[in-house]
């Protein structure tokens, strides 16, 4: 009995824990999403008050504060609000991917490229582009992105899967050759194409950006990003319980293989859709999980929710940096984190290498 008292205590010391550090992380990271939002909608070439900001967007909801022109409400409503709600969801996306690729490879250098959705994703885009299917129709280019991504996704998983025996290794090995292999004829693709618009199309694309974004691209992405961060949610007990092993996760209950395929599946459902509207925008999947693990810990019941706040406060301010750094011009998202995220993943593998010669 005193045994089984202790058990329930000790439980509830560690669920209150849990508890405390959603509320107090989740408050954190939603105050800064909301200060990075608001200064966001108010900067660019059309400065804005940030309390005309708030007025406008108080007044989706029926609260109107003060008496702002129908130009800055256009701003508002048509060009910054959408493009920031996008960066939202990919942001999101990405490092919600990010954190469950590390749970899942029980390594923290994992990343939502590693099985080929990047990849995919960038070589449908292309296609898109060079065939100019971009010009048919509206949504042709996140379309083919999407396809692409899920379909490399598969192909990864299907190789690893193979003789009926997956294999973690055989997957991180496929990625790995199917990235190489889809990049090939990505580039392939550039080297032929003559139409130079196109190509300056492509290379834009590639570099990773959230420009001329609407709120088509909002409604194509929010709701398939948002299920699969439900469904990784809803599973962060058994992927904290797959970090231990396969065999002890068995033994506490979880369907292994079912498990792992639909965490890839809903991570690759995430990036795919993420990447089908922004492009290529690498590190945030590796950056904002591993910075929050050595925080808050390992537990994915809170990594999880609060990545993907992280997730899109660090994909919102690096586009805020990229559209006024060097105006009238705009620099490209992707190649703003790529800065930020090279340097860092150096870091972590020097960081690794050392903690592994101290065993």
């Amino acid at each position: 009995m005193l045994g089984a008292a202790r058990l329930t205590s000790l439980r509830n010391y560690r669920q209150a824990g849990i508890s405390i550090r959603l509320v107090v992380g989740g408050a954190v990271l939603a105050a800064l999403a909301l200060a990075a939002a608001l200064v966001s909608l108010s900067l660019g070439p059309v400065d804005i008050p940030v309390d005309h900001v708030a007025s406008i967007v108080l007044s989706f909801v029926g609260i109107e504060l003060a008496d702002v022109g129908r130009t800055e409400h256009l701003v508002i409503e048509q060009i910054r609000l959408p493009r920031i709600l996008v960066g939202a969801v990919v942001g999101m996306a990405l490092a919600v991917a990010g954190a469950t690729m590390q749970g899942l490879f029980r390594n923290p250098m994992a990343d939502p490229g590693i099985i080929g959705v990047s990849a995919g994703g960038a070589l449908g885009a292309v296609v898109a582009i060079a065939t100019g299917a971009t010009g048919l129709f509206f949504l042709a280019l996140p379309t083919f992105a999407f396809v692409g991504a899920l379909a490399a996704t598969f192909l990864v998983y299907g190789i690893a899967a193979v003789g009926g025996h997956f294999s973690m290794a055989t997957l991180l090995l496929a990625g790995i050759a199917v990235n190489a292999f889809l990049g090939a004829i990505v580039s392939t693709i550039i080297i032929v194409l003559p139409d130079n618009e196109a190509l300056r199309e492509i290379l834009f694309w590639l570099a990773g950006g959230l420009d001329s974004r609407a709120w088509e691209h909002v409604h194509i992405s929010a709701p398939l990003i948002l299920v699969a961060t439900a469904v990784i949610l809803l599973a962060a007990r058994d992927l904290n319980l797959l970090m231990l092993g396969d065999d002890e996760a068995r033994a506490m209950g979880v369907r292994v293989g079912l498990t792992r395929a639909m965490l890839l599946a809903a991570s690759a459902l995430a990036t795919g859709a993420a990447v089908a509207v922004s492009g290529t925008i690498a590190f945030v999947g590796l950056v904002t999980p591993h910075i929050l693990r050595l925080v808050l810990g390992p537990d994915h019941r809170v990594l999880i929710p609060l990545s993907a706040i992280a997730g899109a406060v660090f994909v919102i301010v690096a586009d805020t940096v990229a559209r006024t750094i060097v105006q009238p011009a705009e620099f490209r998202v992707g190649v703003l984190t790529a800065f930020v995220g090279a340097p860092f993943f150096v870091l972590l593998l020097i960081r690794n290498k050392r903690q592994a010669q101290a065993l």
